[in-house]
């Protein structure tokens, strides 16, 4: 090529955005401190999918990082924006709507889109945000769901289950998360108890 003097077409690379929203990233306010000195400083949220059959569900979920308790949680046939959404409201309204709280996520469309953020803005919350590709910057969420699927689906015949039995087993799952399974982190404690035990 370079003896006739050819040169190859190139096809330019695109910046992916989703449709018709916004691309909004805001900074990585935890730096990796999953502490918190307080309920309702800093939480954590992030999609996990759990998949059976043919079908794919979509579990958004939020933790308080005080004592690692399970705030909300939805489970969708999609994960667009309103799951995160609907997530967010069920959070605020089950801790009467604090403000302030630093509210961390990775970097997918639906936490940089337009309507999500609005929503974090007008409830007078702070978004924060993983630096892109890098996991571990939000590694406590993610473990949550690692433990989720390992624990409560992982000898589970995936072609048997339906939606119901997957809608109650992540309940289940959940209830158990924050009233019974003890964690390191809280001096051996569960959720629950180590709340009431700070109260």
């Amino acid at each position: 090529m370079q003896k006739h003097n050819l040169q190859c077409r190139i096809k330019p690379k695109r910046k992916w955005k989703s449709q018709g929203e916004s691309i909004i990233i805001a900074p990585d306010l935890l730096k990796r401190d999953f502490t918190a000195a307080r309920p309702n400083q800093k939480w954590v949220t992030d999609i996990t999918y759990i998949q059976y059959g043919s079908t794919t569900k979509y579990l958004s979920t939020i933790m308080d990082l005080y004592n690692n308790e399970i705030v909300a949680y939805k489970l969708y046939n999609h994960q667009q924006t309103p799951l995160v959404i609907d997530t967010l409201n069920e959070a605020l309204a089950a801790r009467n709507y604090p403000e302030g709280v630093i509210v961390h996520s990775d970097q997918g469309s639906v936490y940089a889109s337009y309507a999500y953020q609005t929503q974090i803005r007008n409830n007078r919350l702070v978004c924060s945000m993983s630096r892109r590709g890098n996991c571990w910057d939000n590694a406590v969420i993610e473990s949550f769901h690692s433990s989720l699927k390992s624990e409560e689906f992982q000898y589970v015949k995936f072609n048997s289950l339906r939606d119901a039995e997957v809608a109650e087993r992540v309940m289940t799952y959940l209830n158990y998360y924050n009233e019974e399974r003890i964690q390191e982190k809280l001096g051996y404690l569960t959720p629950f108890e180590f709340s009431v035990k700070a109260a």
